[in-house]
């Protein structure tokens, strides 16, 4: 009975040092500096990028289309305090993030374009929830990092004039392997990016491994039948192996393109499949912005200092021999220091939890969509239905129907169709227009028919359910249909 009193004591006090060790050394690893060139690089194309995209919006006219014309906008749980933007308003939120997203890219007030864009472009997502994309998440996450890091330290407006204004007073700090660093970062934050986007690509491969994907090749059969009239590629696609030959190559170059990018051998051919992978991607589906995003995203994984080394090539230049310097200092741990480390560890706990909290409401979440968003569920669902709701007004028991494109544009209808929080807040608004109107409680029903992955259309809401008195939230919605186990069309295998 005494030995344990001692033992167990000790045994706690080495778990705790031995703990204490392995933070330090991480912490020390985390913070060393590397040259910093590739997030200069980042920046300047992720600004441009950007740039592009909100120019895009603004030369089609996509701003009144999807934040003006609209009467109605649906919003995230948690963000109903979002409101609606005027026509102005909307017009110059997309100016002003334009503006932004060019000071980005050249560097210019750095610190205050970043955090003024990151903030700006999340709000425009949390405007209406039917402009949800991957793609937008993922440059409103990658905004808000790169606002956090120190991006603008090197080839940016803002350190040409700190050179012009304090010439000489700042030594550049040596790098490891005996070449100066001329933009030294932490190695954490080049740790932070490649994690992020390595995120992005695993669950995007752990989404895929279902059956509708690896056996019965829905939804890329269906897609794969539209797209038969493309040029010199259309006509392969009329193959029977074609929809799950494809099914299985994504479904790998998703879940290991990440660890190939990590590996220096395999690098320069992995960078060459994501690009071919994306240019594929962008000829069959209308996305947009996002394989652009995702090709550049990944140059994450090269070696810190590869703008230089491109640059040298580009110009002509051999590279000259770096000199001899001393080690790198050994890393800092200032209290600041730990506590961004501390923040990165969490902010990598939430990227992992976030996407796996489908996992607490079970069942399909395809179908029942709870756990859908944020999750890098890319494209693994054709998902079709059709809306109408039913009033009734107690009192008198008299009913009527409301389409819901006496509210919705097309597009918000088309988004509104397949996700069930989505049609509650129209049920809710048409509630609240008719009580307003009669000054009497109403009833809304809704009868919602939606078709997965090519599957026979089945009610989606269950049609006797008063929608007026249910609140959306995280729980479990048991107002929301049990998926079918009817399997998809099914397309040949090889």
């Amino acid at each position: 009975m005494i030995k344990p009193l001692f033992f167990f004591p000790s045994h706690r006090h080495g778990m705790a040092f031995n703990r204490a060790r392995l933070w330090r050394r991480c912490s020390a690893r985390l913070l060393a500096p590397v040259d910093g060139a590739w997030l200069a690089a980042f920046r300047v194309l992720f600004g441009l990028t950007m740039l592009v995209s909100l120019l895009r919006f603004i030369a089609y006219g996509w701003i009144d289309t999807l934040f003006v014309q609209p009467r109605f906008h649906f919003k995230y749980w948690g963000f109903q305090w979002v409101g609606d933007p005027s026509a102005w308003q909307a017009h110059a939120l997309f100016y002003t993030l334009a503006t932004l997203a060019a000071c980005v890219a050249a560097g210019l007030m750095f610190r205050v374009a970043s955090l003024g864009f990151a903030c700006g472009f999340a709000l425009l997502q949390l405007i209406d929830a039917t402009t949800y994309l991957n793609h937008y998440y993922l440059a409103t996450l990658l905004a808000f990092l790169l606002a956090l890091s120190p991006a603008g330290r090197g080839w940016s407006l803002d350190a040409w004039a700190r050179r012009h204004v304090r010439r000489g007073n700042a030594r550049p700090a040596p790098a490891p392997g005996g070449a100066v660093a001329k933009l030294p970062v932490a190695r954490g934050w080049l740790y932070l990016f490649r994690f992020q986007v390595a995120v992005v690509y695993t669950f995007a491969g752990l989404a895929k491994a279902q059956s509708d994907w690896l056996i019965h090749a829905q939804p890329l059969g269906i897609w794969l039948g539209s797209s038969t009239d493309l040029a010199l590629i259309g006509g392969l696609f009329k193959l029977p192996f074609a929809a799950p030959l494809l099914s299985w190559v994504g479904f790998f170059f998703d879940l290991t393109i990440a660890f190939w990018m990590l590996n220096r051998r395999a690098r320069p051919f992995a960078y060459a499949a994501i690009v071919a992978f994306h240019l594929l991607t962008r000829a069959l589906f209308p996305i947009g912005m996002f394989p652009v995003i995702m090709v550049l995203a990944a140059l994450v994984f090269f070696e810190p200092s590869w703008p230089r080394e491109l640059w040298s090539r580009v110009a002509a230049r051999a590279l000259q021999p770096a000199p001899t310097v001393a080690p790198p200092k050994p890393a800092q741990r200032s209290g600041m220091a730990q506590l961004a480390l501390a923040l990165g560890v969490l902010y990598c706990g939430l990227s992992l939890a976030l996407p796996l909290r489908w996992l607490a409401y079970g069942g399909d979440v395809l179908w029942h969509e709870q756990g859908m968003r944020w999750s890098w569920r890319v494209m693994v669902r054709e998902k079709n239905g059709a809306v109408t709701f039913h009033v009734r007004e107690p009192s008198t028991n008299r009913q009527w129907s409301v389409p819901p494109r006496t509210y919705l544009n097309p597009l918000q209808e088309r988004e509104m169709s397949g996700q069930p929080d989505l049609i509650l807040q129209l049920a809710h608004r048409i509630r609240d227009d008719a009580e307003r109107q009669l000054k009497a409680r109403v009833e809304v029903r809704v009868e919602a028919l939606a078709s997965l992955n090519g599957r026979r259309s089945r009610a989606l809401i269950d049609p006797s359910v008063d929608l007026a008195r249910v609140e959306d939230g995280v729980a479990l919605a048991t107002w929301i249909t049990r998926p079918t186990s009817e399997a998809p069309p099914h397309v040949r295998p090889i």
